[in-house]
């Protein structure tokens, strides 16, 4: 077997979504050189090459395209700052600096990346490493959904693929799993395909968007919502024919006809890779925990975009992308350890908090907001911050919370903490 060939790079950029490849652009204007992203796709820009809808790009570009249009920008973007953008390339596991093979990275060195492409097997040997692996929704398995195992149950992002990448037929009548704006994204895309959503099941008791939206999208795009349900069998052999869907209140079950089922939200991080570095993980999800810098608990080691927020929109991934490659300078510069930091942690009712850490020195966050990810509706928000059981920053804010979508608030809430103290407690005045 050939010995694999070596490359060196100041930082490796793992992921060629908007958050990875808005990073890898603004290293090379801070003067990085060697700046490599490292897509697992053909084909680099992430999830909205086969989103065709437009509203992509508002707080990165000032600009309402079409993913499709977005994500070519993007690439173009990289090629023409110099990013050396290596597609169908797949980072599948790290090593140590002093070892020969793979099997993780033990120690607190920047760590090389074992990385396969059609080229062949290579160890890239990075300064400095930028996590952008995003994250991806739940399949049918992880949520537990019984009954048999026929063909027409997709996420989102498969339909998606299958409809806008492979121009794939679909069937005729689907029922969608979830009600949150990427639930309306999988209806737009089944009526492309010429597949009539026949309902929309939210266990919430409402759909998962402002009320005059949902009511603007259900009476122009026509599909029921049924409230505060469950889909708990799907039916069929070979494809799909009907769903059971029970009421969570009264616990009556009825059955819906349908042809193809669509499993919307349920996020989960893309984290395999950051696992294998052993990184901490934040509160709530799988992901890694960062600072206002994006600094992960491994000197050298960053991270961007949804694999530390699922699910928000890849423009404020992009966001954090332009806001990693300033820390990553100042480590190619200086190499230090992170300074100390404190935990942020999601109080009631929210899920998760990003970043999860407040460190002396670190700056603000991206976009100058903390998001979270509320599993309640709340009309009047009254944010309170407690460090060490006391209150330290109470604020009411003018926007409602809702299940399904990333709530942000002022970073300044957390002005008054202590990076020497204790866990910082953010959530809601029950």
């Amino acid at each position: 077997m050939p010995e694999p060939r070596i490359d060196a790079c100041d930082v490796l950029v793992v992921g060629g979504g908007p958050a990875g490849l808005s990073a890898a652009v603004a290293l090379r204007s801070a003067g990085v050189e060697r700046v490599v992203v490292a897509e697992r796709e053909v084909v680099a820009g992430g999830v909205p090459r086969h989103c065709a809808h437009p509203g992509f790009g508002l707080r990165d570009r000032r600009r309402a395209w079409s993913g499709p249009t977005y994500a070519r920008r993007l690439v173009e973007d990289a090629l023409s700052a110099g990013v050396d953008l290596r597609t169908g390339t797949m980072v599948t596991d790290w090593a140590a600096r002093d070892e020969d093979a793979g099997g993780g990275a033990p120690g607190l060195a920047v760590p090389d990346a074992w990385v396969t492409s059609p080229l062949g097997r290579a160890r890239v040997v990075p300064r400095a490493v930028v996590l952008a692996t995003g994250a991806r929704e739940r399949p049918r398995a992880a949520r537990m959904i019984a009954g048999d195992r026929p063909d027409g149950v997709y996420t989102t992002g498969q339909l998606q693929a299958m409809v806008h990448l492979h121009g794939r037929a679909v069937g005729s009548r689907a029922v969608v799993v979830g009600s949150a704006p990427v639930a309306w994204s999988a209806v737009l895309t089944l009526r492309e395909a010429g597949c009539r959503a026949v309902a929309m099941v939210t266990d919430g008791p409402a759909a998962d968007i402002p009320a005059p939206a949902a009511v603007a999208a259900q009476a122009a795009l026509g599909v029921p919502v049924v409230r505060r349900s469950h889909v708990v069998r799907i039916v069929g052999r070979q494809r799909v024919r009907a769903v059971e869907v029970r009421h969570l209140d009264t616990g009556a079950v009825a059955t819906i006809d349908c042809d193809t089922v669509v499993l919307t939200a349920d996020w989960t991080p893309e984290s395999e890779l950051s696992a294998r570095l052993g990184l901490e993980v934040a509160d709530g999800f799988a992901g890694p925990r960062v600072d206002a810098a994006l600094r992960t608990s491994r000197p050298g080691v960053f991270a961007v975009g949804n694999l530390l927020h699922p699910v928000d929109t890849a423009d404020v991934a992009a966001l954090d992308g332009r806001h990693v490659a300033r820390a990553v300078a100042g480590w190619l510069s200086d190499e230090r350890d992170r300074p100390v930091a404190t935990r942020v942690r999601p109080g009631w009712p929210f899920a998760w908090v990003a970043p999860g850490l407040l460190a002396a020195g670190a700056g603000v966050s991206a976009n100058g907001r903390l998001l979270a990810w509320p599993t309640q509706r709340v009309r009047t928000p009254r944010v309170r911050v407690e460090q060490d059981g006391v209150v330290v920053a109470e604020r009411t804010l003018r926007w409602p919370t809702a299940p399904g979508r990333a709530y942000r608030m002022p970073w300044s809430l957390l002005d008054a903490c202590d990076p020497a103290g204790g866990d910082i407690v953010v959530g809601l005045r029950e």
